[in-house]
Formats: structure tokens, sequence, C-alpha cells
């Protein structure tokens, strides 16, 4: 009965009993339909002996505080009458209006809800919401027959309404009178709403969904609409989340869907790293959305999670909307939060970006700081004995808008262990438009629930143990507590467990749902007396309602004991009978007993360990198992029992062990490792075979890997993946490496690719390899994570690229070099790059000292000299800088193209390797350095398929592949099968295959190197031949060598790679006037050669060596190219030189004449208004001078310059040499002034001119309208963009020159070094091979110093760059290089090759090898 306003109230009490007496503090008397909450203020005894002796007292309200007003509600649940349509679930509910939601409903009470056709009523205070418009009601799915068959839901709506006359009495001075008056014109005004639902919320039955949203009945405005959601977890290290995720989508003006956990995904493995997971949900329909929610509850082995975004399509729609995060949700990193709430991107940049995959991610960044608004919650515990918890702590902030929702106060950024005595402790909450706050809702979870747990020990002998016993529970869902040892001590682990004793244990565990799926009990096997023989174990837990227990038996009646049974210390056990007591309304107790319906069935594992038959294969260490499959895993099982042999282990063994374990379904992978303790640890397993007895299916898992601290990768631990299985692989550390291979078995075909492949096969994303320099001033360095944007024209950015550093390192020291590849959008030109962090912190701060970025695919380089702070505390404050590209020092390195490289071993026994592998690839523009195949953890192992992405030299189109292992390591053998490599510019696809071994004892010629021809489109692109090389020693006084000769040959495609002149058809090798024959056969021929270069050891008594000349037949070309040389290779002799390149004598037959012939092929542009019908005419400009007019005629039988059309001249000319520029011009049929009309243009997009004799082509890119001009003075100028120089050509420029290399090193302290140092020089006709540069008895590279030396090689062109490297030895091997110059003494051009940097292991990024590139 509403009574309206309190006035006072009467309290008292009977005094009956002894101790009667009452102090009264103070009474609250809240009334929400109100709005107000009253505070009675008392403070006096209610006692017969105190006071005046009253037990009975009149109070009067001291403050009536204003309170949210809530109206009533009664809800009316009908369960249909279906077969098991009842439920014992949490049943909650939320109901939506014109004016807003209130918070989540329960609804329970002291009855039996929610039973087969029964309807449950029930009432509550609520919001008033206004006119509702819909309601959600589901469960969370917990308990035993937790599916529940929903029929209808009535709600009625009880409000209150004020008449206009009373509304304006409230202006006036309030008399009681008055209000009473008021009180009375209160109407009070009932709305009903039917809902029908008719279906199940279950997750065995229909849509499998437990939760529904439902419409008044008669309501046709509002329909359903299904939501497509599309979670993208980010590409960094650790990026993926085992935890439960739960996400809410609001809508404008329409309300919300509820928070709905993310169960289905399209993925076995939800939120891995760099995957996509997709999820429906339904809900009526929101309209436009306006923001969402996402968190995870921070459970599993690696909560921690990087979303990368999330994008939800409006199936009814067809819309989709873009939520960008790229921020951690947890506890460790960033802010500490595990709840984002996450706004979309504006539709038309969404529609812009699409096809680039979000690029502008600052903006984005800056938007959705721009809406959301950054609370500070400070919690202070009480000062009080055992104030503090350890349980999970929530709060809600609601506003007058909305509300946050569930936030988790996981990272106090004050204390790390929270919530404790008398601590203040500090948190962050972000939350997009929740209006003013208006309350708070703060509690925990109380996760902990209490098991007693009656442990029955058998009676028969020794029955009894010592050890430390342990138990773990699983509940559905593969939910499962920590490992929990039932005895707190020593001494109780001698008091319990005796031979027949019953046991109760008292323990707090997480909760693991109604269900106790099965249990893991055993012991750690320590003691005189561990072995134990268990009868069963009883699980007594409380009702969820708190009116009664359950006691669920777990029967075992086994040993437990290394030497009974199968040895087995450890047993898993399922559930028999479950004995239930409740409490009924009348107070009886009722007590039911049942038997388990399909209980889980327990299955015998019978496992195989194969150890490899090679040398201290076997181990004595102690081996644990853990096996996965889909249906759970068995936990860490020690093998300790072999039913085949009594050493285990040992080399060549199969051991062979059963365990039973509940049934785990199919098996897909396994955990195996070692200790590492007694005298031989190291272990080479050759195999686990696995066979479930029980549906007699066989596992393989393969490994041919040492578990060892010493050998190989030096892990203990492999997780290895049944032979067959093809779904994603994670490598054991969890860092799932963007390029390894994901999926090594799947056929080419189906081939999952990591995310990364697949985004650059669609050229979405390019590498971006960056180089970081902190500071060396005090304080220089950060902890904070650093990102760097890389902005292009017209405000195109790649996202935040984060430049996370690799494990093991924490922060960016003072004077470190860090280097970072990542993969952003490809911006075209770069104009500016904004780098920063992440640190909100004073301490934060980070001096940047140099930047460095390099863009493979554009073959650029930029170099920022930085020097500044980004601190709060530092210069201008802030924490991030955008750098103009005009700023940096920008470097030509050279075009990289993109290409996917597929690596196939063999499936033959010990195929896989860890040695070192390493590619040059070879093309008819050039070919490749030697390039290392990282290893990453898991690549080339038996029978597996690694994709990964590398970045080759535009060298195409591919000729061969030369692979070369260093055959070190442990497993030095490789079974190669195949290369594959696919261009992803345009797609083409060369194979590379060998199918045989690389190593020293398995192939027949004990070979680690091969040579593969490239296929394509089935066309070997090279011929197999024999060389035959006749090497001519001198007819001079002390010609011949007893040193061991090599030589490299070069031709058009490629070189030969180093031969050894080992076996002659002469016993004694070069000797004075003797020609030496040396066989090589199975080579590639390389087509027509064009240099030879060949040197010696200087080894042997008489080193120096006079070679005359040698000659190379090629047996497929029935071709001998002469070489010759009339030289020393002798350090006392001619220049000193042991090493000589020599050009090949044929070429010099072709002698270039006076005249020749042009051909011109011009390309008009495929554009409207693009073609003409008039002439065109050209003059070449070249380093001989210029030509003559060439006119391209047009007639009207032959048409020429037609829109997109190629069009072919041919000219005859002097030579006018390397052309360098062509005049364009055009001009009118006949000839005439008045024909000239100035709108007729010709648009050429390229011209390519080639030069007949030597067929040199140089190519114009010309995109430009060339105006109709009587006079010859109109013309257009274009520069050669590209030379296309042939093999005929280079090799007549190949004479002998000698460089001038001049050194310089640097002036600080320790500059100089003592080392050995080496260079190599790179041009575009090749490059000068690996030089040593030594002078005799001079100390070379001090401090400050000059050093010159002179190399003769084959005129190798323009200089592009200059490897330079020293070998580390000698006392100070580190060096400062300030820069090399050298000199071509033939023509005296000068190339400057500037470096500034140390080649030393202990400073800055640790190398001794440099690449430098011109400044010219």
């Amino acid at each position: 009965m509403d009574i309206g306003k309190i006035n006072r109230i009467l309290i008292g009490h009977d005094n009956v009993g002894l101790r009667s007496g009452w102090f009264l503090a103070s009474i609250q008397i809240t009334v929400p339909v109100q709005g107000r909450q009253y505070m009675f203020p008392c403070n006096r005894w209610l006692d017969k002996d105190e006071a005046d002796g009253r037990v009975e007292v009149e109070v009067y309200p001291s403050e009536i505080v204003p309170i949210e007003k809530l109206i009533n509600y009664e809800v009316s649940v009908v369960t249909g009458d279906v077969r098991a349509a009842g439920t014992n679930a949490k049943v909650f509910m939320q109901i939506y209006g014109e004016t807003g939601k209130t918070e989540v409903i329960i609804l329970e009470n002291r009855s039996n809800n929610f039973e087969r056709g029964a309807t449950d009523i029930f009432k509550r205070e609520a919001a008033d919401v206004g006119k509702i418009y819909k309601i959600r009601i589901g469960h969370d799915g917990k308990g035993i027959g937790d599916g529940w068959f929903l029929e209808s839901v009535t709600l009625k709506r009880l409000a209150t309404k004020t008449k206009e006359s009373d509304k304006k009495k409230k202006k006036k001075k309030k008399s009681s009178d008055e209000e009473e008056e008021e009180e009375t014109k209160v109407e009070e005004i009932m709305d009903v709403y039917t809902f029908m639902a008719h279906r199940w919320l279950a997750k065995d039955e229909g849509d499998k969904e437990l939760v529904v949203e439902l419409v008044p009945d008669g309501e046709s405005a509002l329909e359903e609409n299904t939501y497509e959601v599309h979670v993208l977890t980010g590409n960094v290290w650790g990026a993926g989340t085992d935890s439960n995720v739960f996400l809410s989508i609001y809508g404008v003006g329409r309300g919300d869907t509820g928070e709905r956990q993310l169960k289905r995904s399209n993925n076995l493995n939800k939120f891995e790293k760099g995957q996509v997971d997709v999820f429906t949900i339904k809900a009526i329909d929101l309209g436009e959305l306006k923001k969402l929610r996402i968190r995870h509850d921070n459970s599993g082995a690696s909560p921690s999670w990087f979303l990368e975004r999330v994008e939800i399509v409006d199936l009814k729609e067809s819309t989709t909307y873009y939520f960008p995060c790229q921020r951690w949700l947890a506890v460790e990193e960033d802010d500490g939060q595990i709840v984002r709430e996450l706004v979309p991107v504006d539709e038309a940049f969404v529609k812009k970006d699409s096809e680039n995959d979000g690029q502008s991610l600052a903006t984005l960044g800056l938007e959705q700081k721009a809406k959301s608004t950054t609370y500070t919650v400070k919690v202070k515990t009480g000062d009080k004995k055992n104030a503090g918890t350890d349980a999970n702590v929530f709060i809600t902030l609601y506003g007058s808008k909305d509300d946050t929702g569930i936030v988790s106060l996981k990272a106090s950024k004050i204390n790390k262990n929270k919530f404790e005595r008398g601590k203040v402790d500090e948190f962050t909450v972000e939350s997009v438009d929740i209006g003013d706050l208006k309350k708070i809702k703060i509690g925990h979870d109380n996760k902990v629930v209490p098991y007693e747990i009656t442990v029955y020990t058998s009676d028969i002998f020794g029955a009894g143990t010592d050890a430390d016993v342990f138990v773990v529970l699983y509940g559905s869902d593969g939910i499962c507590t920590q490992q929990k040892s039932l005895c707190l001590n020593k001494r109780e682990q001698r008091m319990y467990f005796e031979r027949n004793s019953v046991n109760q244990f008292i323990v707090e565990l997480e909760d693991v749902g109604d269900v106790i799926e099965k249990i893991r009990i055993g012991h750690k096997g320590g003691g005189l007396n561990s072995g134990w023989h268990l009868d069963r174990v009883a699980i007594r837990r409380l009702l969820p309602n708190g009116k009664g227990s359950e006691t669920v038996t777990f029967p075992c009646e086994r040993w437990l004991a290394k030497s009974e049974d199968d040895g087995e210390i450890v047993r898993e056990l399922v559930p028999s009978d479950i004995f239930t007591e409740k409490l009924m309304k009348d107070g009886t107790l009722k007590q039911i007993e049942e038997e388990v319906e399909d209980p889980l069935e327990v299955h015998t594992y019978k496992i195989s360990v194969f150890t490899g038959d090679i040398y201290g294969a076997g181990t004595d260490a102690n081996v644990f198992l853990n096996i996965y499959g889909d249906l759970g895993d068995t936990g860490e099982r020690k093998l300790s029992k072999s039913e085949t042999n009594f050493n285990k282990f040992e080399r060549g063994q199969e051991d062979t062990f059963t365990i039973q374990a509940v049934d785990l379904g199919i098996l897909y992978k396994i955990k195996i490792r070692h200790d590492n303790s007694m005298f031989s640890p190291d272990w080479f397993l050759e195999k686990v075979e696995i066979l479930d007895e029980t549906t007699e299916e066989s596992f393989v898992f393969l490994c041919e890997r040492w578990l060892s601290k010493k050998k190989e990768d030096k892990k203990t631990e492999r997780t290895l993946y049944e032979q067959s299985y093809d779904g994603e692989r994670n490598s054991l550390d969890g860092s799932s490496l963007s390029l390894s291979s994901q999926d090594s078995n799947a056929n080419l075909k189906e081939k999952k690719k990591s995310s990364l492949v697949k985004a650059a096969e669609e050229g979405a994303l390019i590498p971006y390899h960056i180089t970081v320099t902190t500071g060396t001033e005090y304080d220089s360095s950060t902890d904070s994570r650093v990102y760097i944007i890389i902005m292009g024209p017209q405000k195109v950015q790649t996202e935040r690229l984060w430049l996370d550093l690799p494990e093991g390192k924490d922060e960016f020291a003072d004077g470190s070099v860090e280097k970072f590849s990542v993969w952003g959008l490809d911006v075209g030109e770069i104009k500016k790059v904004e780098v920063g962090h992440d640190g909100a912190t004073p301490e934060s701060c980070w001096l940047v000292e140099e930047l460095t970025i390099v863009v493979p695919t554009k073959g650029v380089m930029y170099n920022f000299v930085c020097k500044c702070w980004l601190a709060r505390d530092k210069g201008d404050g802030l924490t991030s800088r955008i750098l103009n590209i005009l700023d940096a020092d920008c470097v030509n390195i050279g075009l990289k193209i993109l290409y996917e490289v597929t690596v196939v071993t063999g499936d033959i026994e010990s195929g896989g390797t860890d040695a070192s592998i390493f590619m040059t690839v070879f093309g008819s523009n050039g070919n490749t350095e030697e390039m290392q195949l990282e290893k990453n953890g898991d690549r080339f192992e038996r029978g597996q398929e690694d994709i990964f992405i590398m970045e080759i030299a535009d060298i195409a189109p591919l000729r061969k592949m030369r692979i070369r292992t260093d055959g070190k390591g442990t497993r030095p053998h490789w079974f190669l099968e195949r290369i594959i490599l696919k261009n992803l510019t345009n797609q083409e696809v060369a194979t590379f295959t060998y199918g045989e071994w690389l190593s020293k004892l398995k192939n027949a010629k004990g070979s680690l190197v091969c040579e593969m021809p490239a296929v394509i489109n089935d066309e070997q692109m090279m011929e197999d031949t024999t060389y035959t090389l006749q090497v001519k020693t001198s007819d001079v006084g002390g010609a011949g060598t007893d040193a061991n000769v090599s030589l490299i040959l070069f031709g058009e495609n490629g070189d030969s790679g180093t031969l050894a002149l080992k076996e002659s058809n002469k016993s004694n090798k070069f000797e004075r006037n003797q020609m030496d024959e040396f066989n090589f056969s199975d080579m590639l021929s390389l087509g027509d050669l064009c240099k030879v270069r060949i040197w010696h050891d200087n080894k042997g008594i008489a080193p120096g060596w006079h070679l005359e000349y040698i000659d190379v037949k090629d047996s497929a070309m029935d071709k001998t190219f002469r070489f010759q040389c009339d030289r020393w290779l002798a350090k006392g002799e001619d220049d000193g030189q042991l090493i000589r390149e020599l050009a090949c004598a044929n070429n010099d037959i072709l002698e270039l004449k006076e005249r020749t012939a042009y051909e011109i092929v011009t390309v008009t542009s495929d554009r409207e208004d693009a073609e003409t019908k008039e002439n065109i005419w050209i003059i070449l400009e070249g380093k001989l001078g210029r030509s003559k007019e060439f006119l391209m005629e047009n007639s009207s039988k032959k048409r020429k310059f037609e829109r997109g059309a190629t069009d072919t001249f041919q000219f005859s000319s002097k030579n006018v040499g390397d052309i360098a520029a062509i005049c364009v011009g055009h001009c009118p049929k006949d000839g005439k002034k008045s024909s000239a009309k100035a709108d007729v243009f010709w648009h050429v997009q390229e011209i390519i001119i080639t030069e007949m004799e030597l067929c040199n082509k140089y190519f114009f890119r010309c995109n430009v309208k060339i105006p109709l001009r009587y006079k010859r003075r109109d013309y257009k100028v274009f520069e050669c963009a590209k030379v296309t120089e042939s093999f005929a050509s280079k090799a007549r420029s190949l004479v002998p020159v000698k460089y001038e290399t001049i050194v310089v090193t640097g002036f600080e302290k320790g500059a100089g070094t003592d080392a050995n140092v080496f260079i190599t020089i790179f041009g575009l006709n090749g490059d000068s091979g690996k030089r040593a540069l030594k002078q005799k008895f001079r100390n070379l590279f001090e401090r400050g110093k000059t050093n010159r030396f002179y190399l003769e090689t084959l005129d190798m062109g323009e200089l592009k760059k200059v490897r330079i490297e020293h070998d580390n030895s000698g006392l100070a091997p580190g060096w400062l290089v300030e820069r090399v110059e050298i000199t071509n003494s033939a023509t005296g051009v000068t190339t400057i090759f500037p470096c500034g940097k140390w080649l030393d292991e202990n400073r800055g990024d640790g190398l001794i090898w440099r690449e430098l590139f011109p400044r010219y």
C-alpha cells in the first residue's frame, strides 16, 4: 500500500528474552517508486533498564535524499509444455523503452522456477523506460538440464501519473495540506505487453542461442535483424587470447544487443594471432550503429588480447560498420583495461578505404578519443582486519544516457596487489557518451566456491600413502580448476590417506559450473610409502540457491603406484551417481539419488615413443607428455613405466606406455618435454605414435629433433602436431610468427596462409624496415610502446605500426639500435612520418637520436637525424612528432619485388634440418646476393610446406636458383623437395625442383650446394650441359704452382658458383707450359660466357702462378670461349694480386660500326582524344651526337597512333651511342601551316627505342599531350627513364680497370681496428667478389687515418653499393668507418660511400658489416 510521503515512523520491540535491550543508531528507508531515501537518526537505547526505560520510539526524518525513481513491473513467464522444457539455469531479463532501458533484472524467487508448463510471476522494481518496444530474456547456461523452452512473457508496467494542476502547486510554497492534496491526485496506469517466444534457449537445440530479443505482440514496425560480427585479432607477438569474449552493440536511439558471449566462431580455436573470427548475433533492429563495447573475462592461460578491429555487417541493410581498436585488452599491457568501447568510422571513409584495409587510423584514434571520456577511479579499502579481497572486483558507472557495463578493475596503477587493507588503488575506465554520472555499482564475484572433497582409501594391504595428493575438477566446456594439493604440509600428508580411512577436506576452488564431468586425482610420488589404493572420491557442493547440497561420487578402486597395476600415479575419474539433498518449502529434506546418464567414457591410450638411432640419442631424464584432443587434454603425465624396456628412452628403442584418460576425441597435438635431469639428459626423439584402444584409431606425431639444452635450438619441450592435421599450428612459444608456416601439411590448393602472406598477395600491405637509434644522454631510454605512422599524399596513411621489442628486451635502452620489420599500407610516395610512444607518465621520456626507414618495394631508404625528446616533461612536452620527408637523407638502394616463397621439405626420415640455409636467385637481369632463409623455430621440418614472403631484386624473368646449407647444427642433413617462387606483382610462378639430400654423408657427391633451373609454365629456363676447361700455364720461369686454384664462370644466365680445379687429366697440375683439362658435368648452361674470375689460395712451396689462358667448352652450345690472361697471380710479381678477372676474347670480334638501325616503338594512351591522324617526328640525342629527324608517317590505309595502339618503326642512322634524351614533335601530314589546328593533340604513353646492333633498350615514360604544330621549334623533350643493357653490350664493356679504393677511419676514441678487412664492390655490370684489403708491413685502419688500395677487376659500370666488413679478429676489432671513396682510374669518376657507423659487436646494432650506398 502506497502511503505517500513518510512523515514519521514508530519503532520498538517486545522486550522479551535475555539481553533484550537494544541501542538503535539510525534507520534508513528507501522508496524507489517515490525516488526518495529517508534517514531517521535515533542514537538511543530501547531498553527497560537504560535511559528513560522506553522500548518504543517515534522518529522523524533528518533528511530526504532524492534517488533514482523506479516503477513496479510484474513479469509473467510461461515455460513451454514440451519434454525437458524446464531449466535450472539463472534467468535474466532487460526491458527497453522509448526513454531508456532498465538494468539487467534477475528472475528468481524461493520456489523452483521455470518448470515444464509452469507460469512464474515476478514483481520487480526498475527504471521507468516509457513505452516498451522490446525485451531481452535469456539464461547463463549453467546447471544440469540448462536448456529452456520459453513459451511467452507477459509484462505489466505499473506507472503513476500526476495531474497538471498538481504540478503547478509544486511551484508554490508547499504546506503539508497541499502535499496531502497532491498525493490524492495521482493516477495509477497499467500497461500490459505480451511477448510470444515459443522457442528453445539451449546450447543443443534450435539456433543454439541462450538469449533472445522479443517485441510486443502487434508491434510490426520492429523486426529481428542479424548482425555478422568479424573480430580481427592483431598480428603482434602474443596477440591471441584464451579468455571468454563478450560484446554489446549499440544503435542510435534503438537500444543495444546487451552483452553477448562470442562463442561459435568459424575457427575451432578463437581469437588467435592474425585471425579473423566470424560470429552471428540476432537482435531487434538497432538502426544505425553508434558504438560497441567489447571485453574479456581475463580467464584462461594467456588472457592478454590485442584487438585490431571489429567489423559488423548489418545483413538487413547490407551495411558494414568498421570499429578500429588497435589496443590491448590486457591487465599487463597498455592502460590495463580489459574492456574497450569503440566507435565506427564514417561511412564514407569505410567506402573509400574498404579496399585498403583501413588506412588512416591516426584520425580514427583521434575520433575515438574525442567521443570517449576517461574516468580515473580511485578505490580505498578500509583499514580493518581482513578488509582486503582477492576476488575479482568490478564496477559499473551509470550516466544520464547509458552505463559503462561491467568493468573489471584488474590493473591498479599504484599497487601490484590490489584491494589490500588501508590501500588506495587507481584505475582507468574509458567510455563513450554515457552522459552525466548519476551513480556507480561496485562489487566482487566471490569467485571461489567451497567444495567438500571426501577421499576413501581402500582396505587392502599397503593401501595408504604419505605422498602429496592433488586434485583437478573439470566442468563442461573444458572449464577446470587449478591443481590443488589436499594437504597443507608434510605432517598432514603423514596423518591422512591411511588404509581404510575416510578423509574430508573443504577446499576453495574456481567455480566449474553445476556439472562436474570428471576429476583428475594423483600424487607426486615422493616419500617411502607413496603407493596408494584409492577406493573412491565424493565431492559435495551447495546448490546454487543455497537450499541443500549435491554429492557426486567418482569410483576408482585402483592403485596409484609406480610398482603396482599399470604404474600410473595419476587417474582421471568420471562420476557414477549423484546424491542430492533439497530443502523443500514445508521444511522437509528431500533426498534424491540418481545415476549419471551418459558419463564420459574412459579411453585407454597406448603410447609408443621412438628414440632416434643416432649417437647420444637416449636420455635418462624424466619425460612428461600432455595429449590434446578436440574434447580436452590429459594433463601432463610422466612417462614412468615402459612396458617394453627396463631402461627407457635408449638409442633406437621403442618404449610403450599406457595412459587412461577420459575420451579426448580426435587427437591433434601433443606436448612432450623432459626435466633435463641426470647425467645425459639430451634426447633425440624420432616420433610418438598413440593408439586409442577403444576406437582403434592411430595417431602419428613426427619429431626427428633434439630435446636438449645444448643442441639445436636448445629447447627441452616440443609441441608436435598429428601428421595429417591441417588446422592452424602455433609454434611452442606462442609467437606463431606471422610468416611461419601455419599449415605445413595442407595440399597446395587448400593451403592456409598467414594473414600477412594473404595481405601481401592482395598488394594491400608492403614491408617497411625501421631502425631506431636511442640517444645516449641521461634518461634517454623508454619502456613505453613505440609506434610509427607513415603518411602519403592526400591523407593516405598507414595504421599505427607498433614497434614491439623482441622477447627478452623490455626497453629502448640508451645508445641502442633496434631494428623492426613491419607491414603497413602502401601509401605511395611518402610525405611525412609520425613517430611516438604511448607513455603517459613523466618517467616514460625518450630521446630519439636517429630513425631510418627502408621501403624495399620502392628501392629507397630515408634517414632522419632527429635528436629530439618525446616526453611529457622535456622539450615541448610532445610524446609524438611528425617528421617531414624533405628533412630526411634519401638514398636509392635498388628496387625489390615481393615474392611468396614456398619451401617443401621431403617426407623422408630425418628429412628436416636445423642447418643454416642460403638462397641465391638468378634472372636474365642479374642475380640476388646470397640470402638466408630464416628457420623461425619450426620451418624446414619433415614433410612440411613453409610459406613466407621475401624481398628479391628485380631480376625477372628468373633462370635458376642456388641453395647452399652450411652443413652445421645437430641435424645438418636436409632433404629438399622443391622451392616455389611466386612474384606477387605479376603472379608469375617459378618452380625449382631438386628432390635430393643436401648432405656430406647422404648425398652421393657429398654436396651442400645445389642448382635448380626455373620451370615457368612447364618450360625449363636453362639447359643442362658439361663444361670442359682447358687451363694453360705459361712457358715462363717459375710459372707453375702447387696452390689450390678455383674459378667462377660468368655468362648471360648468371654464374657457375665456385668451381675448384681439383681433378685434372695430369697427375701434377699447373706445371710450366702444361695444359690441364677439367670436366664439370651436370651443370646448367650459362649461355654465352663473358668473364672468368680465377684465384688461388697461395698455399704450397712455390705458389706464384703465371697463367696464359683458359678455354671453356660448353657441350650443349658446342661452343668454346677463350679467356686470355698472360699475367702472374703471385704476391711477389706484377701488382701482387692472387685474383684475376678475365674477359672473353670472343667478344672482341664485335666491332662497333658507325651506322646502325633503331627500332622505335610508340604506345598511344588508352583514353579519349589520345589518337592522331597526323605525323610524328623524333630526334635522338646520344653521347656520341644527335641523330637526324625521323618522321613516323601516318596514312589513311595503314592508320597509326590510334587509341591504345602500339606502333613500330625502323630507321637507319649513324650510331649516337647511349641515348640520353629524345625530342618528339607532332606535325601535319600535308605539311601545310593551315592544317596545324590548335586543339589537335597526340597523347603518348611511352616510347621504347632499341639499338639493333647491340640490342640495348631505352625506355621513355611520357604520359603527355603533344600539340599539333607546323614549326619544328615546338616539341617535347623526354629523358631516358630506364635502360636494359643487352648481354652483348655488357660483354663489350668488360675491360680491365684499376679501382683506387680509399677507406677513411673515424676520429673517435678507439675508432681503429686490428681485424682483417674485406670489401665487395657492386656495379651495374656485376661485382668484384670479396677482396681482402691488405698491405705488407703497414698498420692499417688506425684512428683518423686514410688508407689507399688498388683493386683490378673488369669494368663494373656505374657503382651501386659497397659492402665493407671485418672478421672480428685481433685485440680491438671494433671499427668506426667514416667513408669509402672509389675511383675508376680509366674514367676518373669518383664515387663516395658515406658510413659514419661502427662495425662493432658491442656497439649500436652489433653488426660487423655495412652496406654503403653512394651519395652524388
